[in-house]
Protein backbone atom coordinates (compact mmCIF):
# COMPACT_ATOMS: atom_id res chain seq x y z
CA UNK A 1 0.00 0.00 0.00
CA UNK A 2 2.60 2.21 1.01
CA UNK A 3 4.54 1.58 -2.69
CA UNK A 4 1.24 2.13 -4.35
CA UNK A 5 0.59 5.63 -2.23
CA UNK A 6 4.48 6.95 -3.65
CA UNK A 7 4.18 5.93 -7.10
CA UNK A 8 0.82 6.26 -8.14
CA UNK A 9 0.61 9.54 -6.19
CA UNK A 10 3.60 11.21 -7.89
CA UNK A 11 3.67 9.77 -11.10
CA UNK A 12 -0.36 9.68 -11.94
CA UNK A 13 -2.90 10.56 -9.26
CA UNK A 14 -1.19 13.90 -7.51
CA UNK A 15 0.29 15.67 -10.63
CA UNK A 16 -3.53 17.65 -11.86
CA UNK A 17 -2.41 20.09 -9.03
CA UNK A 18 0.84 21.29 -11.25
CA UNK A 19 -0.79 21.32 -14.79
CA UNK A 20 -2.40 24.38 -14.81
CA UNK A 21 1.07 26.76 -13.58
CA UNK A 22 2.95 24.01 -15.40
CA UNK A 23 1.28 24.62 -18.89
CA UNK A 24 1.35 28.78 -18.13
CA UNK A 25 4.93 28.70 -17.35
CA UNK A 26 5.76 26.88 -20.58
CA UNK A 27 3.38 28.47 -22.90
CA UNK A 28 4.91 31.62 -21.84
CA UNK A 29 8.17 30.53 -22.42
CA UNK A 30 7.02 29.77 -25.69
CA UNK A 31 7.43 26.00 -25.42
CA UNK A 32 3.98 25.05 -26.30
CA UNK A 33 1.97 26.28 -28.70
CA UNK A 34 -1.48 28.20 -26.53
CA UNK A 35 -4.16 26.47 -29.43
CA UNK A 36 -2.40 23.27 -28.38
CA UNK A 37 -2.37 23.45 -24.68
CA UNK A 38 -4.95 21.39 -22.94
CA UNK A 39 -3.18 18.36 -25.77
CA UNK A 40 -0.32 19.14 -24.29
CA UNK A 41 -1.36 18.12 -21.02
CA UNK A 42 -3.40 15.13 -22.21
CA UNK A 43 -0.66 14.01 -24.22
CA UNK A 44 2.04 14.48 -21.32
CA UNK A 45 -0.45 12.28 -18.92
CA UNK A 46 -0.99 9.61 -22.30
CA UNK A 47 2.63 9.23 -22.20
CA UNK A 48 2.50 7.98 -18.40
CA UNK A 49 -0.32 5.68 -18.87
CA UNK A 50 1.44 4.24 -21.98
CA UNK A 51 4.43 3.27 -20.64
CA UNK A 52 2.64 1.77 -17.53
CA UNK A 53 1.02 -0.90 -20.04
CA UNK A 54 4.51 -1.44 -22.23
CA UNK A 55 6.18 -1.85 -18.63
CA UNK A 56 4.21 -4.29 -17.06
CA UNK A 57 3.98 -6.37 -20.09
CA UNK A 58 7.97 -6.27 -19.32
CA UNK A 59 7.69 -6.30 -15.57
CA UNK A 60 5.50 -9.22 -15.64
CA UNK A 61 8.10 -11.13 -17.59
CA UNK A 62 10.55 -10.05 -15.06
CA UNK A 63 8.28 -11.15 -12.23
CA UNK A 64 8.52 -14.90 -13.75
CA UNK A 65 12.26 -14.67 -13.43
CA UNK A 66 13.59 -12.51 -10.92
CA UNK A 67 12.69 -11.91 -6.94
CA UNK A 68 10.23 -8.69 -6.68
CA UNK A 69 12.31 -6.85 -4.67
CA UNK A 70 15.06 -5.80 -6.86
CA UNK A 71 12.28 -5.62 -9.91
CA UNK A 72 10.33 -3.16 -7.91
CA UNK A 73 13.88 -1.12 -6.78
CA UNK A 74 14.32 -0.87 -10.56
CA UNK A 75 10.53 0.90 -10.60
CA UNK A 76 12.02 3.26 -8.02
CA UNK A 77 15.08 4.64 -9.42
CA UNK A 78 12.91 5.22 -12.59
CA UNK A 79 10.49 7.18 -10.57
CA UNK A 80 12.78 9.53 -8.35
CA UNK A 81 14.91 10.49 -11.68
CA UNK A 82 11.25 11.25 -13.85
CA UNK A 83 10.10 12.93 -10.88
CA UNK A 84 13.79 15.39 -10.56
CA UNK A 85 13.24 15.75 -14.29
CA UNK A 86 9.94 17.14 -14.52
CA UNK A 87 10.99 19.48 -12.44
CA UNK A 88 13.44 21.19 -13.89
CA UNK A 89 11.68 20.85 -17.84
CA UNK A 90 11.78 23.99 -19.78
CA UNK A 91 10.09 22.21 -22.67
CA UNK A 92 7.70 19.88 -24.12
CA UNK A 93 9.91 17.46 -24.65
CA UNK A 94 11.68 17.52 -21.44
CA UNK A 95 8.31 17.02 -20.06
CA UNK A 96 6.99 14.14 -22.10
CA UNK A 97 10.96 12.48 -21.00
CA UNK A 98 10.04 12.63 -17.32
CA UNK A 99 6.65 11.39 -17.83
CA UNK A 100 7.87 8.75 -19.85
CA UNK A 101 10.06 7.20 -17.02
CA UNK A 102 7.58 8.04 -14.58
CA UNK A 103 5.09 5.64 -16.52
CA UNK A 104 7.60 2.65 -17.35
CA UNK A 105 8.48 3.40 -13.45
CA UNK A 106 4.80 1.91 -12.85
CA UNK A 107 5.40 -1.58 -14.44
CA UNK A 108 7.96 -2.32 -11.66
CA UNK A 109 6.76 -0.74 -8.69
CA UNK A 110 2.63 -0.16 -9.51
CA UNK A 111 -0.46 -2.04 -9.85
CA UNK A 112 0.52 -5.00 -11.68
CA UNK A 113 3.87 -5.79 -9.37
CA UNK A 114 1.68 -5.20 -5.79
CA UNK A 115 -1.26 -7.45 -6.99
CA UNK A 116 0.95 -10.48 -7.61
CA UNK A 117 3.19 -9.49 -4.38
CA UNK A 118 -0.43 -9.53 -2.80
CA UNK A 119 -1.58 -12.58 -4.15
CA UNK A 120 1.17 -14.71 -3.38
CA UNK A 121 1.08 -13.76 0.16
CA UNK A 122 -3.00 -14.30 0.44
CA UNK A 123 -4.99 -17.57 -0.32
CA UNK A 124 -8.15 -16.86 1.88
CA UNK A 125 -9.99 -13.01 1.94
CA UNK A 126 -7.64 -12.29 -0.77
CA UNK A 127 -10.65 -9.73 -2.09
CA UNK A 128 -10.53 -7.86 1.18
CA UNK A 129 -6.15 -7.91 1.01
CA UNK A 130 -6.44 -6.62 -2.42
CA UNK A 131 -8.74 -4.10 -1.94
CA UNK A 132 -6.86 -2.90 1.49
CA UNK A 133 -3.73 -2.72 -0.59
CA UNK A 134 -5.37 -1.29 -3.50
CA UNK A 135 -6.33 2.13 -1.85
CA UNK A 136 -2.66 3.39 -2.30
CA UNK A 137 -3.29 4.30 -5.33
CA UNK A 138 -6.29 6.58 -4.06
CA UNK A 139 -4.37 7.58 -0.59
CA UNK A 140 -1.62 8.57 -3.12
CA UNK A 141 -3.41 10.95 -5.19
CA UNK A 142 -5.63 12.26 -2.27
CA UNK A 143 -2.03 12.92 -0.30
CA UNK A 144 0.14 14.22 -2.75
CA UNK A 145 -2.60 16.51 -4.15
CA UNK A 146 -3.25 17.85 -0.39
CA UNK A 147 0.65 18.42 -0.23
CA UNK A 148 1.14 19.90 -3.53
CA UNK A 149 -1.67 22.52 -3.32
CA UNK A 150 0.19 24.99 -0.59
CA UNK A 151 3.32 24.31 -1.75
CA UNK A 152 2.54 24.97 -5.17
CA UNK A 153 0.86 28.33 -3.76
CA UNK A 154 4.30 29.10 -1.80
CA UNK A 155 6.67 28.19 -3.78
CA UNK A 156 5.94 27.66 -6.99
CA UNK A 157 5.42 24.29 -9.40
CA UNK A 158 9.16 23.80 -9.83
CA UNK A 159 10.10 23.48 -6.09
CA UNK A 160 7.21 21.94 -4.98
CA UNK A 161 7.75 18.78 -7.17
CA UNK A 162 11.35 18.74 -6.48
CA UNK A 163 10.36 18.37 -2.74
CA UNK A 164 7.66 15.51 -3.38
CA UNK A 165 10.45 13.63 -5.14
CA UNK A 166 11.47 13.08 -1.64
CA UNK A 167 8.88 10.63 -0.92
CA UNK A 168 10.99 8.31 -3.44
CA UNK A 169 13.92 8.14 -1.77
CA UNK A 170 12.96 8.69 2.18
CA UNK A 171 9.99 6.33 1.79
CA UNK A 172 9.33 4.27 -1.04
CA UNK A 173 12.71 3.03 -1.46
CA UNK A 174 13.24 1.99 2.50
CA UNK A 175 9.94 0.36 2.26
CA UNK A 176 10.38 -1.83 -0.80
CA UNK A 177 14.27 -2.38 1.03
CA UNK A 178 12.85 -3.43 4.34
CA UNK A 179 9.29 -4.50 4.14
CA UNK A 180 9.17 -6.71 0.46
CA UNK A 181 9.68 -10.21 0.03
CA UNK A 182 8.08 -13.10 -0.99
CA UNK A 183 6.81 -15.88 1.15
CA UNK A 184 8.40 -18.94 0.01
CA UNK A 185 11.81 -17.93 0.83
CA UNK A 186 10.02 -17.00 4.81
CA UNK A 187 8.60 -19.19 7.82
CA UNK A 188 5.33 -17.80 6.47
CA UNK A 189 5.46 -20.21 3.90
CA UNK A 190 2.68 -22.64 5.24
CA UNK A 191 2.05 -25.35 2.35
CA UNK A 192 5.70 -27.10 0.56
CA UNK A 193 3.25 -26.96 -2.66
CA UNK A 194 2.50 -23.42 -2.40
CA UNK A 195 5.31 -22.28 -5.48
CA UNK A 196 4.02 -25.03 -7.50
CA UNK A 197 0.78 -24.21 -6.94
CA UNK A 198 1.00 -20.98 -7.90
CA UNK A 199 2.80 -21.82 -10.52
CA UNK A 200 0.51 -24.41 -12.37
CA UNK A 201 -3.12 -23.79 -11.41
CA UNK A 202 -5.05 -21.55 -14.19
CA UNK A 203 -4.32 -20.36 -18.10
CA UNK A 204 -1.06 -19.06 -19.49
CA UNK A 205 -1.02 -15.66 -21.00
CA UNK A 206 -1.61 -17.13 -25.08
CA UNK A 207 -3.98 -19.81 -23.81
CA UNK A 208 -5.91 -16.79 -22.08
CA UNK A 209 -5.61 -14.30 -25.22
CA UNK A 210 -7.36 -17.43 -26.80
CA UNK A 211 -10.96 -17.24 -25.27
CA UNK A 212 -13.68 -14.83 -25.88
CA UNK A 213 -13.73 -14.05 -22.26
CA UNK A 214 -10.27 -11.80 -22.29
CA UNK A 215 -11.38 -10.14 -25.06
CA UNK A 216 -14.93 -9.17 -23.40
CA UNK A 217 -12.70 -8.60 -20.52
CA UNK A 218 -10.11 -6.49 -22.16
CA UNK A 219 -12.93 -4.69 -23.94
CA UNK A 220 -14.46 -3.69 -20.22
CA UNK A 221 -11.15 -2.60 -18.89
CA UNK A 222 -10.25 -0.07 -21.88
CA UNK A 223 -14.16 1.13 -21.62
CA UNK A 224 -13.64 1.68 -17.53
CA UNK A 225 -10.24 3.78 -18.16
CA UNK A 226 -11.70 6.31 -20.69
CA UNK A 227 -13.94 7.89 -17.52
CA UNK A 228 -11.59 6.85 -15.02
CA UNK A 229 -8.25 8.78 -16.60
CA UNK A 230 -10.37 11.84 -17.95
CA UNK A 231 -11.59 12.48 -14.67
CA UNK A 232 -8.40 11.33 -12.71
CA UNK A 233 -6.49 13.51 -15.15
CA UNK A 234 -8.57 16.32 -17.01
CA UNK A 235 -11.67 17.14 -14.22
CA UNK A 236 -9.40 19.49 -12.44
CA UNK A 237 -9.32 21.46 -15.69
CA UNK A 238 -12.70 21.28 -16.63
CA UNK A 239 -13.80 22.73 -12.88
CA UNK A 240 -11.43 25.77 -13.26
CA UNK A 241 -12.94 27.09 -16.79
CA UNK A 242 -15.20 30.07 -16.54
CA UNK A 243 -17.99 27.57 -17.33
CA UNK A 244 -17.20 26.16 -13.76
CA UNK A 245 -15.31 28.33 -12.09
CA UNK A 246 -13.94 26.85 -8.95
CA UNK A 247 -10.84 28.10 -7.83
CA UNK A 248 -7.20 26.32 -7.85
CA UNK A 249 -7.51 25.54 -4.45
CA UNK A 250 -10.94 24.30 -4.57
CA UNK A 251 -10.44 22.15 -7.52
CA UNK A 252 -7.20 20.49 -5.72
CA UNK A 253 -9.54 19.87 -2.67
CA UNK A 254 -11.97 18.21 -5.03
CA UNK A 255 -9.12 16.25 -6.35
CA UNK A 256 -7.79 15.13 -2.88
CA UNK A 257 -11.57 14.55 -2.63
CA UNK A 258 -11.57 12.08 -5.49
CA UNK A 259 -8.97 10.38 -4.40
CA UNK A 260 -10.23 10.02 -0.55
CA UNK A 261 -13.60 8.35 -1.09
CA UNK A 262 -12.10 6.26 -4.02
CA UNK A 263 -10.43 4.19 -1.15
CA UNK A 264 -13.76 3.56 0.48
CA UNK A 265 -14.97 2.44 -2.91
CA UNK A 266 -11.73 0.32 -3.26
CA UNK A 267 -12.02 -1.12 0.27
CA UNK A 268 -15.60 -1.94 -0.03
CA UNK A 269 -15.41 -3.49 -3.23
CA UNK A 270 -12.79 -5.80 -1.71
CA UNK A 271 -14.89 -6.56 1.14
CA UNK A 272 -18.17 -7.27 -1.00
CA UNK A 273 -15.88 -9.62 -3.43
CA UNK A 274 -15.53 -11.96 -0.38
CA UNK A 275 -19.03 -11.88 0.34
CA UNK A 276 -20.11 -12.13 -3.16
CA UNK A 277 -19.43 -13.15 -6.34
CA UNK A 278 -16.66 -10.81 -7.87
CA UNK A 279 -17.59 -10.31 -11.32
CA UNK A 280 -21.78 -9.65 -10.10
CA UNK A 281 -19.18 -7.12 -7.41
CA UNK A 282 -17.85 -5.48 -10.45
CA UNK A 283 -20.97 -4.81 -12.42
CA UNK A 284 -23.04 -3.10 -9.73
CA UNK A 285 -19.96 -0.75 -8.87
CA UNK A 286 -19.83 -0.26 -13.26
CA UNK A 287 -23.68 0.89 -12.57
CA UNK A 288 -22.99 3.16 -10.38
CA UNK A 289 -19.73 4.81 -12.29
CA UNK A 290 -22.54 5.01 -15.16
CA UNK A 291 -24.65 6.73 -12.82
CA UNK A 292 -22.85 9.36 -11.63
CA UNK A 293 -21.71 10.38 -15.29
CA UNK A 294 -25.17 11.60 -15.54
CA UNK A 295 -24.22 14.24 -13.94
CA UNK A 296 -21.72 15.29 -16.98
CA UNK A 297 -24.49 15.94 -19.12
CA UNK A 298 -25.25 19.08 -16.88
CA UNK A 299 -22.25 19.89 -15.09
CA UNK A 300 -22.78 23.51 -13.04
CA UNK A 301 -20.55 24.87 -10.18
CA UNK A 302 -23.19 23.96 -7.22
CA UNK A 303 -23.60 20.25 -9.19
CA UNK A 304 -19.58 19.85 -9.86
CA UNK A 305 -18.18 18.43 -6.81
CA UNK A 306 -21.52 16.46 -5.48
CA UNK A 307 -20.29 13.99 -8.77
CA UNK A 308 -17.46 12.79 -7.36
CA UNK A 309 -19.00 11.48 -4.26
CA UNK A 310 -20.72 8.22 -6.25
CA UNK A 311 -18.39 8.28 -9.11
CA UNK A 312 -14.95 7.89 -6.61
CA UNK A 313 -16.61 4.77 -5.33
CA UNK A 314 -18.08 3.49 -8.69
CA UNK A 315 -14.29 3.81 -10.29
CA UNK A 316 -12.79 2.81 -7.25
CA UNK A 317 -14.90 -0.51 -7.03
CA UNK A 318 -14.78 -1.40 -10.81
CA UNK A 319 -10.89 -1.24 -10.86
CA UNK A 320 -10.17 -3.57 -7.85
CA UNK A 321 -12.26 -5.68 -9.23
CA UNK A 322 -10.19 -5.66 -12.81
CA UNK A 323 -6.84 -6.36 -10.82
CA UNK A 324 -9.01 -9.48 -8.87
CA UNK A 325 -11.02 -11.39 -11.38
CA UNK A 326 -7.50 -10.85 -13.31
CA UNK A 327 -6.47 -14.05 -11.44
CA UNK A 328 -9.60 -15.16 -10.27
CA UNK A 329 -10.95 -15.98 -13.73
CA UNK A 330 -7.45 -17.02 -15.42
CA UNK A 331 -5.63 -18.17 -12.70
CA UNK A 332 -2.28 -17.47 -10.98
CA UNK A 333 -0.57 -19.29 -13.63
CA UNK A 334 1.27 -16.55 -15.43
CA UNK A 335 -0.82 -13.52 -13.77
CA UNK A 336 2.04 -11.42 -13.68
CA UNK A 337 2.01 -11.22 -17.64
CA UNK A 338 -1.89 -11.86 -18.23
CA UNK A 339 -1.85 -8.42 -15.54
CA UNK A 340 0.63 -7.21 -18.26
CA UNK A 341 -1.51 -7.55 -20.82
CA UNK A 342 -4.59 -6.06 -19.22
CA UNK A 343 -2.68 -3.13 -18.19
CA UNK A 344 -1.82 -2.11 -21.62
CA UNK A 345 -5.32 -2.99 -22.72
CA UNK A 346 -6.48 -0.50 -19.99
CA UNK A 347 -4.09 2.33 -21.47
CA UNK A 348 -5.51 1.97 -24.28
CA UNK A 349 -8.95 3.50 -23.25
CA UNK A 350 -6.94 5.81 -21.19
CA UNK A 351 -4.91 7.16 -24.15
CA UNK A 352 -7.95 7.10 -26.09
CA UNK A 353 -10.03 9.35 -23.93
CA UNK A 354 -7.45 11.59 -22.66
CA UNK A 355 -6.32 12.07 -26.06
CA UNK A 356 -10.45 13.05 -27.41
CA UNK A 357 -10.37 15.24 -24.58
CA UNK A 358 -8.31 17.35 -24.85
CA UNK A 359 -8.81 18.06 -28.55
CA UNK A 360 -12.58 18.84 -28.16
CA UNK A 361 -11.35 20.74 -25.58
CA UNK A 362 -8.96 23.07 -27.56
CA UNK A 363 -11.21 22.93 -30.26
CA UNK A 364 -13.89 24.78 -28.22
CA UNK A 365 -11.48 27.00 -26.89
CA UNK A 366 -10.67 25.48 -23.45
CA UNK A 367 -14.46 24.78 -22.68
CA UNK A 368 -14.59 20.58 -21.52
CA UNK A 369 -18.42 20.59 -21.72
CA UNK A 370 -18.47 18.59 -24.96
CA UNK A 371 -15.25 16.60 -23.94
CA UNK A 372 -16.81 15.20 -21.25
CA UNK A 373 -19.96 13.90 -23.14
CA UNK A 374 -17.76 11.33 -23.69
CA UNK A 375 -17.29 10.20 -20.01
CA UNK A 376 -21.00 9.18 -20.10
CA UNK A 377 -20.56 7.54 -22.95
CA UNK A 378 -18.05 5.40 -22.14
CA UNK A 379 -18.85 4.51 -18.79
CA UNK A 380 -22.44 3.08 -20.29
CA UNK A 381 -20.61 0.93 -22.80
CA UNK A 382 -18.52 0.05 -19.66
CA UNK A 383 -21.31 -1.25 -17.84
CA UNK A 384 -22.88 -2.95 -21.20
CA UNK A 385 -18.85 -4.44 -21.42
CA UNK A 386 -19.15 -5.90 -17.86
CA UNK A 387 -22.48 -7.79 -18.21
CA UNK A 388 -21.02 -9.45 -20.85
CA UNK A 389 -18.47 -10.61 -18.69
CA UNK A 390 -20.41 -11.80 -16.15
CA UNK A 391 -22.00 -14.52 -18.83
CA UNK A 392 -19.04 -15.47 -19.87
CA UNK A 393 -17.38 -16.06 -17.11
CA UNK A 394 -19.30 -18.49 -15.70
CA UNK A 395 -17.58 -21.34 -17.84
CA UNK A 396 -14.07 -19.59 -17.08
CA UNK A 397 -13.35 -19.16 -13.46
CA UNK A 398 -10.65 -21.04 -11.76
Amino acid sequence: MLALIVSNGLSIGGLPPFYKPMREELVGLGAVDPSRAESFIAIAANITFIMSGVSSLVGGWLLMRFRIRPVMMVGCLLLGAGVVLQSQATTALMVYASRFLMGSSLGFVGVAPCVVLVSEWFRERRGTALGIALTGTSLGGSIVSLLAAPLIANYGWRPAMLVLSGLVWLVLVPVVLILVRSPENTSDATDESYTSDSQLDGLTLGQALRTPLFWAFGAAAMLIFYPIFVILQQFILYVQTPRIGLSAESAAFGQSALFAIGVGGKYLAGWLSDKLKAVNVMVMFAALMFAASLILLDLTPSNALWFLLPFAIGYGGTWVMLQRLASELFGRREIGKILGAITLIEVVGASIGGLITGRLADQHGGDYTVAFYGVTIAAGLALIATGAVNRLSRNYVQ
